[in-house]
């Protein structure tokens, strides 16, 4: 009755499939098990996860060339021998012991893709990984009630149940370079093609956090990627939040003191966010002034 499918690159995930394989055992429902590695390079984690295969209804399977976040999304669920398809990042762990019992009840007949949410740990981090804590904890973490006011774009890809008609119907784009939003994309074309999306509580732990001197760096990649998706009209230029508040500035000299401000000011910003105290503010105007500069560019 349903396929859990995870893509995994240089992670070990052998107690996250083991937990959801335990939990799937007892409720003694058809499944399957499909972990797809896109060509790691760590051996170590490789020797880890090989062990999922003497699970039952479980595949670790690695593939021969690395294809990308979006592709190897794709690749699983056309592997997926049924209906519904649960999606995990590798980095995450669910909360609750009825996890598979609560997206499986929550399965009506009008149902086509459903979000259970993530969680951070509630206690302080490291102050290396401090801003991706803060943000997480700030951005994403939030109850079913608040995703529901923006039910696309507060839907992420970490942990989701969808009806595999659903997916062939829209699939992740594999034409776009693998910078990150993807799941943003896929959102957006879910909304366009009239999918709703269900919020309910049951959340996951994301696990992996990025020290904060890397997520600053895939922040100014997503950045990027969202001025790609804009410039090629795969996304409208108010979806985003950055996006809608540059597409309001653009004409006017605010734009223009932004993205002379990300020059002047990129050290004082980067003391402050990879500081023991970063401001989510200054983290958005950061942002938005590097995002300011890709269109002064264009």
């Amino acid at each position: 009755m349903i396929s859990v499918l995870i893509p995994v690159y240089n992670y070990n995930i052998s107690e996250l499939v083991s937990e959801v394989h335990r939990q799937l055992t007892t409720s003694e429902i058809p499944f399957e098990i499909l972990c797809y590695d896109d060509c790691s390079n760590n051996i170590e984690f490789q020797d880890y996860n090989n062990g999922i295969n003497t699970l039952l209804h479980c595949e670790y399977h690695i593939l021969p060339k690395n294809i990308g976040r979006s592709a190897i999304r794709n690749k699983l669920a056309q592997n997926a021998k049924y209906d519904w398809c649960l999606f995990l990042d590798a980095d995450v762990m669910p909360k609750n012991d009825n996890f598979i019992h609560s997206y499986l009840k929550s399965i009506a007949e009008d149902s086509e893709v459903i979000y259970g949410g993530i969680l951070y740990q509630e206690e302080r981090v490291d102050d290396a990984q401090l801003l991706r804590w803060i943000y997480g904890n700030k951005r994403e973490a939030l109850s079913a009630n608040e995703r529901q006011k923006n039910i696309h774009l507060s839907f992420l890809t970490l942990s989701f149940l969808i009806h595999k008609r659903i997916f062939n119907t829209v699939r992740f784009n594999e034409e776009i370079p693998n910078l990150r939003h993807e799941d943003t994309l896929f959102s957006y074309n879910l909304k366009q093609a009239n999918i709703r999306i269900e919020h309910i509580e049951n959340p996951v732990y994301h696990l992996g956090l990025e020290d904060s001197k890397t997520f600053l760096k895939k922040s100014l990649d997503s950045v990027e990627a969202i001025n790609l998706f804009i410039n090629q009209d795969l996304l409208p230029s108010n979806y985003t939040r950055i996006t809608n508040i540059y597409s309001k500035i653009k004409n006017n000299i605010i734009s223009k003191i932004l993205a002379y401000t990300y020059y002047k000011y990129d050290k004082a910003f980067k003391k402050n966010l990879l500081g023991k105290a970063p401001s989510l503010l200054i983290f958005d105007i950061y942002r938005l002034s590097y995002y300011c500069t890709l269109k002064s560019k264009s």
